[in-house]
């Protein structure tokens, strides 16, 4: 027919939410790397102090011994630091750990992990958290917090004597110190393990998308 234009219909391309912005994504990577180096240094100190009948492998260990352990456990400290204080600020200035970690129930908590234990919990939708993740999100950052100060009782017991009182004096500091460390490595070992059984969150966090 002349005079008549016939527009083909178009075809609308899915949208893809932006699960996490960037500047979550610069911190998460950073604050991994920091992790490892603190890790892995943090097991060579204790190695030449043990607190418990056992020792950590040197093939997993950074600094060769404990001076070297100690310049990489200081560097990595103070990256850490920075960059956990740069999370906490945004967390909170926009919104995220608000609306990604609250509400948190014990109901809730109780019936997803049922859930993921008998490997029916859904991970469709990656821009929210279940209960079980609000709760080891939220834990880990309570973890970090008393690890940087026990950390810091530890390192100027002297100067900050105030803080190392608090954690009941040095020895005492030095086991808060451990297994707050040990309740990270456990995230580490959970996150992980759900990053390897759920690709699209890794890439999620790599992309953003």
């Amino acid at each position: 027919m002349s005079g008549v234009s016939i527009s083909e219909p178009q075809v609308r391309r899915p949208t893809r939410t932006v699960i996490h912005p960037l500047w979550l994504r610069v911190l998460h990577w950073v604050n991994a790397f920091a992790m490892v180096i603190m890790i892995g240094s943090g097991w060579q100190i204790y190695n030449a102090s043990p607190l418990f009948d056992f020792s950590f492998s040197r093939s997993i260990t950074i600094g060769g011994w404990l001076g070297g352990a100690l310049q990489w456990h200081f560097a990595a400290m103070w990256l850490l630091a920075i960059n956990g204080v740069l999370y906490l600020l945004l967390g909170v200035i926009t919104g995220r750990f608000r609306d990604k970690f609250w509400p948190i129930s014990v109901t809730g908590i109780g019936h997803d992990l049922r859930q993921a234990l008998s490997f029916k919990l859904s991970h469709a939708d990656l821009s929210r958290y279940n209960q079980v993740q609000k709760l080891l999100y939220a834990g880990v950052i309570i973890a970090g917090i008393i690890a940087v100060l026990s950390g810091m009782s530890l390192w100027k017991p002297v100067q900050w004597q105030t803080l190392t009182a608090l954690f009941g004096g040095y020895d005492a500091a030095r086991y808060v110190h451990f297994f707050a460390m040990t309740a990270i490595c456990g995230f580490l070992v959970i996150h992980i393990a759900l990053a390897l059984l759920v690709p699209r969150a890794l890439r999620a966090i790599i992309f953003g998308r």
